[in-house]
């Protein structure tokens, strides 16, 4: 890219340099207030100062990269979710705003069910960044929140973000239900892999090539761990209790089969997201 005299020169450029290579426009925003540490309305107003030769070697590697295919929370290192930062690296799926709407429904739920119940046991499988099992915790501080992944990688970086947002959570390495399987808990919540691996070949460039393989993609057309999730966590819930899942949205109705299954007495609910696609799986026990 060509030099720029003034940061709105150096966005308009950014923006279009980004398009015409098949991105999107409003990532070079992103990357720019990433390297002028200022978020968007700061950058609005610093639009007419000088550019500086070095912020501009910055902007254009950045660029390059993201024409590339990596994604810009990895080139940032970071990501909002629930109104929080969390840093994130290839070692961890990028926090998606579909699973914040986990998170709301999930609160809301919590309160019809335990009512005032002072302290209740939590358990957040599949934890990546620890963005569920941080924000649960930061949102409702009598959670007894302990965290899991398979991921020895995955759970570093959870583990600096909690002591980042300063959040107070038991990390455990382990697939689904084993490093949890000796206790008792109030609530479960999960987001695992649930893509069918033969749908890759019908995603972004960027998600393929980049975000964790492990954290995308599940045997079964994507189901599997949701049926041994149905399988496991009946020996290990309490009564009451609350099960939560993020799912992809052509799996409303199997992954609802299986808990049903299990748990013949509770009430399992299919919740769609602000798109209106089947999102989240919930299942509250009561008796």
């Amino acid at each position: 890219m060509k030099m720029h005299k003034t940061i709105f020169e150096a966005l308009n450029g950014a923006s279009s340099f980004l398009e015409e290579n098949g991105r999107e426009g409003n990532a070079a925003r992103l990357l720019l207030q990433h390297i002028l540490q200022t978020n968007y309305s700061g950058l609005m107003m610093k639009m007419h100062e000088p550019f500086a030769v070095q912020h501009h070697q910055q902007f254009d590697a950045y660029l390059q990269e993201h024409i590339k295919g990596r994604p810009i929370q990895y080139i940032t290192g970071i990501e909002e979710f629930y109104g929080r930062t969390f840093n994130v690296d290839e070692s961890v799926l990028i926090p998606r705003p579909e699973t914040e709407e986990l998170i709301v429904g999930t609160i809301e739920r919590i309160q019809k069910l335990f009512g005032e119940k002072k302290e209740l046991k939590f358990a957040d499988i599949g934890t990546g960044s620890g963005a569920i099992a941080i924000t649960m915790k930061k949102e409702c501080p009598n959670l007894d929140v302990t965290a899991t992944d398979i991921s020895e990688a995955a759970l570093e970086k959870a583990k600096k973000n909690a002591e980042q947002l300063h959040a107070q959570i038991t990390f455990k390495q382990g697939d689904l239900t084993t490093p949890i399987a000796n206790e008792k808990w109030d609530i479960v919540l999960s987001n695992p892999p649930y893509i069918a691996f033969d749908e890759m070949k019908d995603m972004s460039d960027v998600v393929v090539a980049h975000e964790p393989h492990s954290a995308l993609f599940a045997e079964e057309n994507g189901l599997l761990l949701y049926r041994k999730l149905a399988e496991n966590l009946p020996a290990i819930m309490n009564t009451p209790a609350l099960i939560g899942l993020e799912i992809g949205y052509t799996q409303g109705e199997a992954v609802a089969g299986f808990f049903k299954k299990s748990f013949p007495n509770a009430d399992v609910t299919i919740v769609k997201d602000i798109n209106k696609k089947d999102r989240i799986i919930f299942c509250e026990i009561s008796e």
